[in-house]
């Protein structure tokens, strides 16, 4: 992380893109009379959501004892719901584009904490790392090296990766267990370690034990009391915890890979002075890919993540408005000679994606192992 210290970007072409872009979407939302947060749909959607994950979890509770297929069934669309409830609603909380009361979008924020995650962690990797420093090796934590996966061509080679573009989707299948056992622990003391978390002696101690209660209640809920108080089989409430967890991390392992580990989108190095010779906007704009924005079930299920383009660019408007100003945003960008990349559906995206795994797990000019 030492490397993210000495990034920084510079237009060196004096652009005008982004204010150019930010005075169009502006002006859509002025002459709309639109707010750029949640609206009714958007409130409507959040609710369908947390009902999709909730219900089924506590329909095990209320209609117990129920048969073990029944369980399964249950956990299989609390699944769904975790994939849901991560993509189209704390996402957008998380980076205060849900609504003007703050308390509203840390509450919302935090229903990352009942799927197994941990918010804190979560704004600090997804909102300053990721978001600021898209696609770039050793800084963007979302495409590490990790589980024998190559998602960048700058990481050192090894032979098993020649086969990244079958095993990445069982990988994928670990993402948001791997938030339960490992992942948050290890993030929050290397992000208070390496100066990532700006948080004070007394706030990191309030935060760890935030960290620590929810994991606990966490695992109390889903395992401890279905199988130690209501008497359900260890082994059918393991079994459908693991399912869910797969289902979750699949879908939003997927859809996110989507964006960014596709063909078109680039992986831009900082030269020797630790810059990015490009406007941060058009590094957004070369690093990110939509799909399926015809696809309006996809579209709604998905939130934002199948308009990356314009939630980068534009983080603090809420993901419901993004079909209305992608329009503008690729106009925009023709209109300064830059790539706008849109792969038409999920499968022509995951394609992409299968092939760009493909390439990368190929020994190439580009394995430099000591970058």
């Amino acid at each position: 992380m030492e490397q993210k210290k000495r990034v920084k970007f510079v237009n060196k072409d004096k652009t005008q893109f982004l204010k150019t872009l930010k005075q169009r979407v502006d002006n859509y939302f002025i002459t709309n009379n639109i707010d750029k947060l949640a609206n009714s749909t958007m409130v409507l959607k959040s609710v369908v959501l947390l009902c999709m994950y909730i219900l089924p979890i506590a329909a095990i509770y209320v209609f117990n004892p129920l048969p073990n297929w029944a369980v399964i069934c249950c956990f299989i669309v609390s699944g769904f719901g975790v994939a849901g409830v991560g993509m189209g609603v704390m996402h957008d909380a998380n980076h205060g584009a849900y609504s003007h009361n703050k308390y509203v979008n840390k509450i919302l924020g935090g229903t990352l904490n009942i799927l197994g995650g941990f918010d804190v962690n979560w704004r600090l990797q997804h909102n300053i790392l990721h978001h600021t420093y898209t696609n770039i090796t050793h800084v963007d934590e979302d495409i590490d090296q990790r589980l024998k996966m190559r998602w960048s061509p700058f990481f050192k080679w090894h032979p098993v990766q020649k086969y990244q573009h079958v095993y990445a989707f069982f990988a994928y299948c670990l993402a948001t267990l791997s938030w339960v056992v490992m992942k948050d622990y290890k993030q929050f003391f290397t992000y208070s370690r390496n100066g990532v978390s700006k948080a004070t002696s007394s706030q990191f101690y309030w935060d760890l034990f935030k960290l620590i209660f929810f994991k606990v209640i966490y695992v109390i809920y889903m395992l401890v009391i279905p199988i130690w108080v209501l008497g359900y089989s260890w082994g059918v409430l393991l079994g459908g915890f693991l399912l869910m967890h797969a289902i979750g991390g699949f879908v939003l392992s997927t859809v996110f890979q989507l964006a960014h580990v596709v063909e078109g989108a680039e992986f831009p190095m900082p030269n020797e002075k630790g810059e990015i010779e490009n406007e941060w906007a058009i590094h957004q704009l070369l690093t990110t890919a939509d799909f399926g924005h015809n696809n309006k079930l996809l579209t709604w299920y998905a939130g934002g993540l199948t308009h990356q383009i314009e939630h980068h660019i534009f983080p603090d408007i809420c993901h419901v408005h993004y079909p209305k100003i992608a329009p503008i945003v690729e106009e925009t960008a023709k209109e300064f000679g830059i790539p706008y990349n849109n792969n038409s559906g999920y499968f022509s995206a995951l394609a992409s994606h299968i092939r760009t795994l493909k390439k990368f797990g190929l020994q190439s000019d580009f394995d430099l192992a000591n970058v």
